[in-house]
């Protein structure tokens, strides 16, 4: 796989700071990650039962997505909100499918799981630190990083909605207790941020536990009072949550909050 440069527009190819495809860390990223995984819970919920397409027909079409997402994503020559978070949304619900179709199609155990994804997430950071010699997200400026990059958020999807469920179903946490201590554990590594922890592993701590965190809240929202939600159901719970997703990138695609000047590039390009 070819590691060609995405450089920006009008400069010489090899020289001066590069574009980079995904976006700075914000509040705004934050918030949007996690409406999409409470999107991927819920809306992976409402087509396999719902719909009645199950867990191997859902699989199929939101794989098929996906994919053509990740190749919109692929070709443009710089960070876009609407395709970049277009495909977070679809790796949610393909990183909830590929956990929920171990467990409950093929009846692997949740604590398997949560290990198998633990360490495949693992391998992929060692060998994309090994290559790149950096997991910097301020640096995904090469088809090969990109290609490390979402690897990694596909894994971190799954390995949290293993972890999510072993939480609330299997430890009998019960979503909303679940949802505040995932909350209180991403807390705990922003203060461990705040006195020392690297940076760039401070990220991808937070960005594994706010999938369970999202899930957790989808499924207080959307699931029946027997079952310790708030019963919204999965439609008006993935309507809602969509549409706010929707104004953020719509804000975020007019103001550029989230994109990095480009001194700011020079600095942390590696």
């Amino acid at each position: 796989m070819t590691s060609e440069t995405y450089s920006q527009p009008g400069a010489v190819r090899g020289r001066g700071p590069r574009w980079n495809k995904v976006p700075e860390v914000t509040l705004y990223f934050w918030v949007i990650k996690i409406l999409c995984t409470t999107v991927g819970e819920t809306a992976a919920d409402f087509l396999n039962s719902q719909l009645g397409l199950g867990l191997t027909g859902t699989s199929l079409v939101m794989s098929v997505l996906l994919a053509a997402a990740v190749v919109a994503q692929f070709r443009t020559a710089t960070y876009r909100p609407s395709v970049y978070w277009l495909v977070v949304v679809l790796v949610s619900v393909v990183g909830t499918l590929i956990s929920d179709n171990l467990t409950d199609n093929l009846g692997v155990p949740l604590e398997v799981t949560t290990a198998v994804f633990a360490g495949a997430l693992a391998l992929v950071f060692l060998t994309w630190a090994r290559i790149e010699r950096t997991l910097s997200i301020h640096s995904i400026d090469t088809v090969r990083r990109e290609a490390f990059y979402w690897l990694a958020v596909l894994f971190t999807f799954a390995l949290g909605t293993a972890a999510g469920d072993l939480a609330a179903e299997r430890l009998s946490l019960g979503y909303w207790l679940s949802a505040v201590l995932f909350a209180l554990a991403i807390g705990a590594v922003w203060l461990a941020h705040s006195v020392g922890l690297d940076a760039v592993w401070s990220f991808w701590i937070a960005y594994v536990l706010t999938r369970p965190l999202g899930a957790s809240l989808g499924d207080y929202l959307s699931q029946s009072s027997d079952d310790g939600g708030l019963g919204l159901g999965t439609v008006l719970t993935s309507a809602l949550f969509l549409l706010v997703i929707l104004a953020l990138v719509v804000f975020l695609t007019v103001t550029r909050k989230d994109v990095a000047r480009r001194e700011e590039l020079s600095r942390t390009a590696v």
